[in-house]
Order: structure tokens, then C-alpha cells, then sequence
């Protein structure tokens, strides 16, 4: 099928590409378009604190957005000090419709002051729900309550948004900026690979057309579900990345068959009948890890699988159509305008040059290189299964300013970090509010508990408490489940965002186990057809999951650990990694690195399919795939470290952890353990039940047995 599409690409390649350049340039409008519809709800639907702050919203109008946290200091008593209430009035009245509490609106209440009696806090509630483009106007909060703050007093404005503006959430590069640092990094690479002008530029056109047709279906799928906005930075990297690899996988295959002797045509049928299934293979198993997200019980996670899911397969389809009928067009003209003197970048047959001397090298001595690997991986695993994750602390959020130094105050005045995201219960259905404040007091983990008046509506009303440590740290889950057994039986219902927190952590690590046994079976099935070995397709989904686990071990240093986080990135220990990071970088680096994994053994199966001889079958699909699997990996870690610029936290994390994870992965994993691993193993590697061949309908060459 393949070959017959070769030929046709080939004798219809005017065609094709004009094809392609139409649905490309309509791609540019189709961009345009799906910036006004993308999906921004961060919804978590029947968990109770998420619904619990769903129907606070509907009755106050707030609840789901995190307080603002103004802080007050003063040099004698604060609770003396007048005028300090109209400070909080005129920040609140920035954002209409603001729900507030402090020391003056309840009561008064000591449990909003500090021991010393020097400071003094209130919490902003502002309205609404939040989204990637909503905005509390932090700035005018600040200048208002400083304004109006009373002589004497020093006021700060804090809170969760505001030290994650501090630390530069938020301002990150654009998707356009991502985009062309990334294909400007690409194109460097791109130019040390290939050395000659039209094997540099045409990966790039692949890519350029898989982006843009990609954002013309997802422009579409909205019409059909919500998207998540987050998919738009996923297509610029993620379909800049792999594009570029197929491209280089496809274009490493055509050069070899022309280096043989092969016409053009019979040059691009054979790349076509190897490169091209490797590539459908390749971009399966991207697909089956994005996939695997529509089984958690999130939207906007769903919708992240549903439309990241589009990525590998447009990319997929343009490099076995747009790139062969380019390929068509070029012929050998693809070795022309060179760029870099030939020996730089040509060295004849890739096993006598040093991917070669490697693969003889490793096979000679497998043992004390897998030992080695082994060793490498082993303590990077162990880190990985240290990991924690949870939103950071907000002590450990970066940044300087006013936000800053109103968490100073508040931690200098001994007031607890619980106030930065405070419990709020909704008392439903005329239940007494003052009642349930009286169990609060006396639940281990909170210091203080207020009723404000102004939080009552008809039948309904919020009681507020403090936690005696910051919300994201690990002692506030059990004072969250302590909380939620002394509500239970009453019409109370914990909320707040510390709590809504932990619910996604619940929804996401608590239904992975689903999403892990989804990809792996159906990875496992894939690569058992394309490789036609149980033997091959096991080792590559343990090592993948090796080669994961090391990835967030690498994370857990850097960042969990802060061994090089605050030299680097000027961000010190997190003490963990925000919890959605761990996932998203499942999603997308188990495929990813598939990829090679893919690239390799495709080779090496060929390979003994022509000689017999697994360590012959070994070296050379190492040798001929190792300078290309170092160049994919090199592109992709380019364009995810472009992630890394953006001076978010979360953003950092998972830009270094995707880098990492890549270069890992094409290094350590496939240039060490799986020929290493590959030569012990011997004819076992090779090992296909007749059972499984006939129920995988897998073609068995008739001098091929069903193993060793």
C-alpha cells in the first residue's frame, strides 16, 4: 500500500503539493479563527470541593477565583488604627461584586490579627471564575489599597495570583514566539545534520504545513466539543517537534537509497515501505499517549487528548504525502547548495563512521554497558519515585515586589500561610453557620474560624477558616480529610481552593492507573505487529517507562530539590512539582520517545530480516539510525527548552522535564541500554508466538520461526 502511495505522490506531486499549500494557507486564516474559541474552564466536575465552590459562586457570585490577601502593619496596636476598612472597600471595589473578611467585618475577630497585634490581614475575594485570559487587576487592587491605606500603616497586597505574578506567571512568549525560536533552533540543528540547503528547509515545510492544518482541525473540533487553550502551545511545540522528526527519519532513508544507487522514484517507493511505516508506527504511539487522557474525568484534560491527538496524525499524513511529492520534485537535487563542506556532514556509509564504531563497541561488551546504563537510570529512578506533586508552597514561589513582602509580613508576624488559600465551607439549606465555625475551632489543623455577616444569602451562607500550614503543603491533606469527617452528616461542604486543589490531584493520580494500563496494552499491541516480536514490544514499553520515571527524576533534582534551579532559572526548592506537570509530561514523552525506539528497532528488525545475524541486525540499525535519533532528539529538546524562557514555575518544570526526558531517552536509553539489553538477549529478541502472530494478523515470512 505504501508503495503504491509512492507512486502515486511521485506522478501526482504537482498536484499534491498544491493540494497542500491551499489547506495550508488556509490554515493561516483557520489560526486566526480558533483564538476566539478555545475552551479556558478548569472545571473538576463531581468533586465536592469544586462543586462546593460552584454553588458558592452561584449564590455570591464568588468562590472559584483565590483571595487576594491584603496585609497591614503598623508600629503599635492595628486594630486601633481607623480607616483601614474603607483601604479594604476601595481595593475590593476595583473588581465589582468582591466578597470580603477581616478583623473589622466579623466580629471583631482576633483570628484575622497577629499576636503581637502589629498586623493585620483581609481577604479579597474577587468574582467570577478563572481562565487563561481573566484578570483580578492585581495592580489597581494594589495602588487603591495603598491609597487609601490610613498614616502609619504599611499595606501590602499578596495572595496566590499575586505571587505567581511576582514570579512571572502568566508572561510567558507567545505561541508565534514559541514557534519561531523553536523552527530558528531547528533550522541551526537542521543545518550541522544535512549540510545542504533543500534538506534543510524541506523538514521545516513539512512542519509548517502540519501546524497550520493541524490548527484548520482543532478550529473545526471546536464546533464539536470545547478545546482546551492550552493545545495551542502543544501544536506550536509538539507538532514543530515531530514533523521535523518524521521529515528526518523519511529524508535519512531517501539520501541512503540515492547514496546506493537508487533512481529517484524507486529511491522514494523504498522510503516510503520502511521510513513511511515507521512513521505511521511512530505517530500511533503519540497519538495512544494523548489519547489516554480522555479517560480522566476532567474536561479540559479530555479535551487536551482529543485535540493534541490531531497533532501526530496530521504530521503523520504530511510526511507520506507532502514530503514524497517534494522528495519527487527535488530528486538528487536534495544533495545540491551546500552549505557545509562535505566532509562535515557526509561520511559515506554510516557504519564505518563513529554511530558504527559505537555499535560494534556496545556489542562487544553489552554487559558492562548495560551495567553502566543501568546504574545511570537506577539513580535517576529512585529520585523519580520521590516525587511530589503538589502546588508549590507559597514560600517557595519566586519573584520580588509588593506580593513578595507581604508574605514576608505575614510570615514575619507568625500568621500562618493557610490565610494565602483559606478553607471556606458553604452552609447550606438554613443550617447554622455559628455551629459549624464551633466544630472548625475544634479540628486539629485549623487556627481560626470567622462568620463573617456580609456572607449570608437567604437560606445559604460561608464560614471561613484558617489552616495552621499552607495550603499546598502535604500536613493540610489531613486536616483537609479531618475537616471533611466533622462535616459530615451536616449541610456543610468544605471549599475553598486548597481543597479544589487536592480534589484534581485525586482526579488525575487517582484514575492514572487507568490511563497507564490504556497505553500500555495498546502501545504493546502496536509495536508487537510492527516488530513482529512480544520480546521487542515488552522491552520497549519497560524501558519507556524507565526512561519516564528517570525524566521526573531529573525534575525532582532540579526543581523538587533545587540543585540548579535557583543558578539557572533563579528559582530555589519547590519541595514539588505542580501537580498537573507530572501527567501532561507522561502524555507526551511516552510517545515522543517512542519514537526512537521505533526508529531504531524498525531498523534493526530489516535489518535481520536480511542477514539472520542479531548483533549484525543490532550494529547496523544503531549505526544507521543513531545520527538521527540524536538530531530528532536535539530539535525537540530545543523547541521544549523555548518552554523553559517563559518565566513561570510550572512552565519551567515542564519545559526542563520534557528537554531532559528527550535528550535522556535518545542517549542513555537507546544508545546504551537497548542494543546492550538487545545483544544479551540474542534470538530471543526476535521471539513471536504463532498464537499472537494470527491474532495480530502479522504476515510471517515462511523461513521465519515463531522464536529462538
Amino acid at each position: 500500500m505504501l508503495a503504491r502511495l509512492a507512486h502515486l505522490m511521485v506522478r501526482r506531486r504537482r498536484v499534491v503539493i498544491a493540494v497542500w499549500v491551499v489547506l495550508t494557507l488556509f490554515g493561516v486564516y483557520s489560526a486566526q479563527k480558533v483564538s476566539k474559541r478555545w475552551f479556558q474552564s478548569f472545571s473538576i466536575p463531581g468533586y465536592s470541593a469544586y462543586e462546593a465552590n460552584q454553588r458558592a459562586l452561584h449564590v455570591f457570585g464568588t468562590g472559584e477565583q483565590a483571595p487576594l490577601v491584603a496585609v497591614f502593619h503598623s508600629n503599635g496596636d492595628v486594630r486601633d488604627a481607623t480607616g483601614i476598612e474603607k483601604a479594604i472597600a476601595a481595593a475590593a471595589a476595583v473588581n465589582p461584586g468582591s466578597r470580603t473578611s477581616s478583623y473589622w467585618s466579623t466580629g471583631p475577630n482576633d483570628a484575622y490579627v497577629s499576636a503581637d497585634r502589629h498586623t493585620s490581614f483581609a481577604e479579597i475575594y474577587p468574582p467570577g471564575t478563572p481562565s487563561f485570559n481573566s484578570s483580578t487587576h492585581i495592580e489597581q487592587v494594589r495602588a487603591e489599597l495603598k491609597a487609601n491605606a490610613p498614616p502609619g500603616i504599611v499595606a501590602n497586597l499578596t495572595g496566590r495570583d499575586a505571587l505567581q505574578a511576582a514570579a512571572g506567571g502568566g508572561n510567558g512568549p507567545s505561541v508565534l514566539t514559541e514557534a519561531l525560536v523553536g523552527g530558528l533552533g531547528s533550522l541551526v540543528i537542521l543545518f550541522f545534520v544535512f549540510g545542504t540547503l533543500p534538506a534543510v528547509l524541506m523538514p521545516l515545510a513539512v512542519a509548517a504545513a502540519s501546524i497550520l492544518n493541524t490548527f484548520t482541525l482543532v478550529w473545526a473540533l471546536t464546533y464539536i466539543t470545547d478545546v482546551s487553550i492550552i493545545v495551542q502551545f502543544l501544536i506550536a511545540l509538539v507538532g514543530l517537534g515531530v514533523a521535523i522528526d518524521y521529515a528526518l527519519l523519511m529524508i535519512f532513508r531517501f539520501r541512503d537509497e540515492l547514496r546506493e544507487g537508487e533512481d529517484v522514484e524507486t529511491a522514494i517507493v523504498e522510503t516510503m515501505t520502511h521510513a513511511g511505516r515507521s512513521v505511521i508506527v511512530s505517530g500511533s504511539t503519540v497519538a495512544v499517549g494523548l489519547l489516554s487522557m480522555i479517560i480522566l474525568p476532567l474536561p479540559f484534560i479530555r479535551s487536551i487528548g482529543i485535540g493534541g491527538m490531531l497533532i501526530p496524525a496530521v504530521s503523520v499524513v504530511a510526511a507520506i504525502t507532502l514530503l514524497p511529492a517534494l522528495l519527487g520534485v527535488l530528486g538528487k537535487r536534495i544533495n545540491s547548495v551546500r552549505l557545509l563542506p562535505k566532509r562535515f556532514v557526509d561520511q559515506g556509509h554510516p557504519e564505518d563512521g563513529p554511530w558504527g564504531r559505537w555499535a560494534r563497541f556496545v556489542t562487544t561488551r553489552p554487559w558492562p554497558v548495560a551495567l553502566a546504563g543501568l546504574a545511570i537510570v537506577g539513580a535517576l529512578v529512585y529520585e523519580g519515585l520521590q516525587l511530589n506533586p503538589a502546588e508549590a508552597q507559597a514560600k517557595d514561589l519566586p519573584g520580588t515586589g509588593d506580593a513578595i513582602a507581604g508574605r514576608t509580613a505575614l510570615a514575619n508576624a507568625g500568621i500562618t500561610a493557610g490565610v494565602i488559600k483559606p478553607f471556606v465551607v458553604l452552609v447550606e439549606h438554613g443550617a447554622d453557620p455559628d455551629k459549624i465555625a464551633a466544630r472548625l475551632r475544634a479540628t486539629p489543623g485549623i487556627t481560626g474560624v470567622a462568620v463573617p455577616a456580609g456572607w449570608r444569602k437567604s437560606e445559604d451562607s460561608l464560614v471561613e477558616a484558617f489552616p495552621s500550614a499552607d495550603g499546598a503543603a502535604k500536613s493540610v491533606r489531613h486536616t483537609i480529610a479531618l475537616v471533611r469527617n466533622e462535616l459530615e452528616g451536616t449541610n456543610a461542604t468544605l471549599g475553598g481552593v486548597a481543597p479544589e486543589d487536592r480534589d484534581f490531584v485525586s482526579a488525575v493520580y487517582g484514575n492514572f492507573a487507568y490511563v497507564l494500563t490504556f497505553v500500555l496494552l495498546l502501545t504493546f499491541v502496536l509495536l508487537t505487529r510492527a516488530f513482529r516480536s512480544v520480546v521487542l514490544a515488552l522491552k520497549a514499553v519497560i524501558l519507556n517507562l524507565i526512561s519516564l520515571a528517570a525524566a521526573y527524576g531529573i525534575i525532582v533534582i532540579i526543581f523538587q530539590n533545587g540543585h540548579g534551579s535557583e543558578t539557572f532559572w533563579h528559582v530555589h526548592a519547590t519541595h514539588s512539582i505542580i501537580s498537573w506537570i507530572p501527567l501532561m509530561i507522561f502524555a507526551f514523552l511516552f510517545g515522543l520517545s517512542m519514537d526512537y525506539e521505533v526508529f531504531m528497532l524498525t531498523r534493526m528488525r530489516e535489518a535481520y530480516d536480511e542477514t539472520g545475524n542479531t548483533v549484525q541486525a543490532i550494529s547496523l540499525g544503531l549505526a544507521r539510525t543513531g545520527k538521527l535519533i540524536t538530531s530528532a532528539a536535539l530539535v525537540l529538546m530545543f523547541a521544549f527548552l523555548v518552554l523553559s524562557s517563559s518565566p513561570g514555575t510550572d512552565i519551567k518544570q515542564f519545559g526542563i522535564g520534557l528537554a531532559a526526558g528527550i535528550i535522556f531517552d535518545a542517549t542513555v536509553i537507546r544508545a546504551l541500554l537497548v542494543p546492550a539489553v538487545m545483544t544479551i538477549m540474542g534470538r530471543w529478541n526476535w521471539y513471536l508466538p504463532d498464537f499472537a502472530a494470527r491474532l495480530l494478523f502479522v504476515r510471517r515470512p515462511a523461513t521465519e520461526s515463531a522464536g529462538p
